[in-house]
């Protein structure tokens, strides 16, 4: 694919959403084609922590992960423009927020509860499902973060079937369209 031009010059393109909604394999594809780096928070904390996420919240706790979590998406927001995929609870925290507000463009890949269960269910590494019924996670998860990701600069629908480079093009008009406005 080739580079285009970028949408967002100067500022990180941040990706929030809740798990199975594409910010890594999609963020990924996005950094490639903007020629910027691309980086996943929750790879970062992992890298910081020394231990995997699973192990964090079943070590630390979920306050300390999100501790964690909003330091390390800080340091992520200095230096030059990047792609940042962020973990689905990132946006919650209102300093983390309000920081991705002021210093980058934030996308929310947005999508129904039947796509996000397709992909995360059974799968391993999702703390937040460990033993616990995929779906009514999600249905919970969707009730108390949507409202929120509803304030992200840019809202992409994920849909099942959509294929990485199809919403990559989504991604890059829905911020040619918010920055025409």
């Amino acid at each position: 694919m080739n580079e285009v031009v970028d949408p967002a010059p100067g500022r990180s393109i941040v990706l929030i959403g809740l798990m199975g909604a594409g910010k890594t394999s999609v963020g990924k594809r996005l950094a490639a084609r903007l020629g910027r780096p691309f980086v996943d928070s929750d790879h970062e904390i992992e890298e910081a922590a020394g231990q995997d996420i699973p192990s964090i919240f079943a070590t630390l706790g979920e306050g300390a992960f999100r501790d964690g979590e909003r330091r390390v998406i800080a340091r992520l927001l200095t230096g030059a423009p990047k792609v940042i995929a962020t973990g689905g609870g990132a946006w919650m925290n209102a300093q983390t927020r309000a920081a991705i507000e002021k210093d980058a463009l934030s996308v929310w890949l947005d999508a129904k509860l039947n796509t996000l269960h397709a992909r995360v269910a059974g799968k391993p590494g999702r703390p937040l499902l460990d033993g616990q019924d995929a779906n009514q996670v999600l249905e919970r998860l969707i009730a108390q973060r949507y409202p929120l990701y509803e304030q992200a600069d840019v809202r992409v629908l994920s849909t099942a079937g959509a294929n990485h480079e199809t919403m990559v093009d989504r991604i890059l008009r829905a911020i040619e369209q918010e920055q025409e406005k």
